[in-house]
């Protein structure tokens, strides 16, 4: 079967706020096989609107630009339905920066010292819609799985909670949980900062979107 690069080229498109850069990364890619540079872009909004227009299949996001950086752009473009692979190519790989892009729609993540066959590597595989991490960031995401994320809300609020969800008043919660009631009131400003929300009604519905809290079965008392 006759391989990709040696029918038609990946069509890429260059994201990046410095010069230097895009210069080196579009004589990189526009000199080996299998690729063709369709255009460059000095911050995020550039980027999109020429994702728009050429259509490339891959797209060499930076993270940190002028304007609208690299996150929004990736944001804005899937919001958009542009169907071009994200390959964010920067030289952070902090968690702040990493997973937001990830969620955001990023098929991979590489750093901008990563050795150049690594890249050309990189854009082939996220043109073919396969996820590509750099040994960083990929050690980075594992160390996130393996370690727990803590507790949203601790065990005494997910009580509170529970007790506002099966319509129990304050008063009635205080004396189930043998508190004041002005406690109870103050675990729910906790709870409501913490779910981001401003009354027991969205507290409650926010709980079980999160699955901090669990519908009762009809059997349960």
């Amino acid at each position: 079967m006759t391989d990709r690069a040696a029918e038609t080229p990946i069509r890429l498109l260059i994201a990046d706020d410095h010069p230097v850069v895009r210069d080196g990364l579009t004589s990189m890619f526009a000199s080996a096989p299998g690729f063709e540079v369709l255009g460059e872009a000095a911050d995020g909004a550039a980027a999109v609107r020429l994702a728009q227009r050429l259509r490339p299949d891959v797209i060499l996001m930076d993270l940190r630009m002028p304007g609208m950086d690299g996150l929004a752009a990736i944001t804005e473009l899937a919001r958009l339905g542009v169907t071009a692979r994200v390959l964010v190519l920067t030289t952070y790989d902090t968690d702040t920066d990493v997973l937001p892009a990830i969620e955001a729609g990023a098929t991979g993540y590489l750093l901008k010292d990563s050795p150049r066959e690594d890249l050309l590597r990189g854009a082939r595989a996220a043109a073919r819609g396969e996820s590509v991490l750099s040994p960083s960031v990929a050690a980075r995401l594992m160390n996130r799985v393996r370690t727990p994320a803590p507790q949203l809300l601790s065990q005494r609020e997910l009580e509170v909670l529970g007790l506002v969800a099966a319509g129990i008043t304050n008063r009635e919660a205080a004396a189930r949980l043998f508190i004041t009631e002005a406690t109870v009131k103050s675990h729910l400003l906790n709870i409501y900062a913490k779910l981001g929300v401003g009354d027991r009604a969205a507290a409650v519905t926010e709980a079980f979107n999160r699955g901090l809290l669990v519908p009762r079965s009809s059997g349960q008392s």
